[in-house]
Order: structure tokens, then sequence, then C-alpha cells
């Protein structure tokens, strides 16, 4: 099943990115910083998310994990 079309995976897959996006902004700024527009500046937002919302994203992440073992 695709990940559009299940909640759960959709969840996942967006927690994902803002992590993914957010430590590759930490490791090389100029890679995300770069492309601010278009498509490419949906990774930059999640990156900006990832950052000012970090406490929040890691407890979805756990919970999400926890979940993830659970069921």
């Amino acid at each position: 099943m695709s990940a559009l079309f299940n909640f759960q995976s959709l969840l996942l897959v967006v927690l994902l990115t803002i992590c993914t996006c957010t430590y590759l902004r930490a490791q090389a700024p100029t890679l995300v910083d770069r492309n601010k527009t278009g498509v490419m500046g949906l990774f930059w937002k999640a990156a900006r998310i990832g950052e000012r919302l970090s406490p929040y994203v890691s407890l979805a992440c756990f919970i999400m994990a926890f979940q993830l073992i659970v069921y």
C-alpha cells in the first residue's frame, strides 16, 4: 500500500523527511539553504520545522517508533 493512502505511513514519511532535512542542514547548511523557493524549498521548510520544533518532532518520532513496535 502506498504511503499516500495510509495515514500512519504518510505521517512516518513526513517525520523522516523533517528529521533528514534538519540533519542535512546541520551538516551542510549551504546544501539546503540555497534552495528556498520552488519544489526544493519544501526541504528547506522541513529543515526549519525540525529546527524550531525539535522537541515536538523528537517526541512525535518516539511515539511513532513505540507505535510501530507495539503494533
